[in-house]
């Protein structure tokens, strides 16, 4: 086991793990730590525990110390720097004529990089304007190219539930996101309804998916036949939430027929699940997925 405290650098930023170095530490502190790319300031998010070192990439950065008053202003600096920084920046790209769109600048700690984060429909040549970023700031200076999810998450926004962004207030990693997820939920498979201000399907269909999926593995396939208390019978819907089924029983006396509404633990399938046929086949899923991916290209 070894000791690490988890640290974050922007709000809703990833979170990483650090050798608190024998220095008290509480969550919620400021540290000033040593990354791959400099020396960085930070805040404690996760406090002191112990994790396995297989879930620790190696070698494992230390925590320089606690931040300082000092520190705290040289943060502060950096924060009002980055605005001109951005500022500038949007300046020369206009001078350069070039097809990007800057969405945010971030200083390392030390000084020793301005970052400028962008996002572009293709490939950038932005020589010419490193050059001249180099000759305004005089240290090392990096174009970052970033995706339109990770725009969102910087920029932040409301979403169409009215609430703010999650990607912008908590959610620290992206997780992959398909058009399965809002199948399995019953949502519409319009892109308009299932995506969201960046143009991606939304996050939150991850959420509850698992929930869906276990439920989803009890429940019989609509046109499957089942035995209910009343009889033999054929599922004409489902739903997931309420674990209810609706069968369609027929009655032998005056082959008449009814539907009927069931809790899922009143039914058994006559079959094995996997005898049935599916609503949609797994190639008309990927064909409808082909279709929205399209769809979301062109926006």
């Amino acid at each position: 086991m070894v000791t690490v405290v988890g640290v974050r650098f922007k709000k809703a930023g990833k979170i990483y793990y650090f050798d608190p170095n024998n220095i008290e530490i509480k969550k919620n502190d400021s540290v000033i730590v040593e990354t791959a790319r400099g020396i960085e300031f930070g805040q404690v998010v996760v406090g002191p525990k112990e994790v396995l070192e297989e879930d620790i990439i190696s070698p494992l950065k230390s925590v320089i110390r606690v931040s300082t008053e000092e520190d705290e202003n040289i943060h502060k600096e950096n924060k009002e720097k980055e605005e001109y920084a951005l500022e500038v920046c949007t300046d020369k790209i206009k001078k350069h004529n070039l097809d990007m769109n800057l969405v945010e600048v971030e200083y390392t700690f030390d000084n020793n990089k301005v970052i400028f984060y962008f996002t572009a429909d293709g490939r950038v040549d932005f020589r010419e304007l490193v050059k001249d970023l180099a000759s305004v700031f005089k240290t090392r200076i990096e174009l970052r190219q970033i995706g339109v999810r990770d725009e969102a998450k910087m920029l932040g926004g409301i979403g169409p539930c009215g609430r703010s962004l999650c990607c912008s207030t908590w959610l620290g990693d992206f997780e992959p996101v398909s058009i399965k997820m809002a199948k399995d939920q019953s949502l519409s498979l319009n892109p308009a309804k299932i995506s969201g201000i960046c143009g991606r399907l939304f996050c939150c269909l991850k959420y509850e998916h698992d929930l869906y999926a276990e439920i989803l593995q009890k429940l019989p396939n609509v046109g499957s036949k089942v035995l209910t208390p009343d009889g033999k019978g054929v599922v004409v819907e489902t739903n997931v939430i309420s674990e209810l089924v609706k069968v369609r029983i027929n009655n032998p006396s005056d082959n008449s027929e009814e539907i009927r509404v069931y809790y899922l633990h009143d039914v058994s399938n006559i079959k094995p699940k996997e005898d049935f046929k599916k609503e949609k086949s797994e190639n008309e899923i990927e064909e409808i997925e082909s279709d929205i991916n399209k769809h979301l290209e062109n926006e």
